[in-house]
């Protein structure tokens, strides 16, 4: 009798199939949807934040239409003025922005370049006061829109 003639053939298991996947990848999928969830979350959070930086920046442009359509300075020196303390009012707590006046508030707005204070600037202090003299309302605009992007 032949001893090997009895024994069973090798039986393969089954192939691994795809579903269900074993618990590493749920672990993996649950991170990367936590992951992205949190991603997305900050991603609308700074994206509300910048949103009256981006209106400002707009009204600006809409300031610089009026002034090419010849509207009279001292009107748009006004609303750049009123513009720019609500801006700084949005970002810095109110007590700090409100009472500034004059030069307090020219000093305020300058950063490290004193363009406020001792350049194109000093006519928002002047403006609603006395007759514009011939300012540079392009280069004062720019020098705004300048600061609404960076501190707005």
């Amino acid at each position: 009798m032949d001893a090997l003639g009895g024994l069973r053939d090798i039986h393969l298991p089954a192939p691994p199939t795809l579903w269900p996947p074993a618990p590493g990848w749920w672990l993996l999928a649950l991170l990367a949807m936590t992951a992205a969830a949190i991603g997305a979350r900050l991603a609308w959070r700074t994206w509300r934040r910048g949103r009256p930086r981006r209106a400002a920046v707009r009204r600006v442009a809409a300031l610089r239409t009026r002034l090419r359509n010849g509207e009279a300075p001292e009107v748009l020196l006004a609303e750049l003025s009123t513009l720019l303390r609500r801006a700084a009012m949005v970002r810095h707590p109110r007590v700090q922005v409100a009472g500034l006046t004059g030069e307090d508030w020219l000093a305020f707005l300058d950063d490290d370049t004193h363009a406020f204070s001792r350049g194109l600037g000093r006519s928002l202090i002047s403006a609603p006061y006395a007759r514009v003299a011939r300012v540079d309302l392009e280069a004062l605009l720019s020098l705004c829109e300048r600061w609404l992007r960076r501190n707005a």
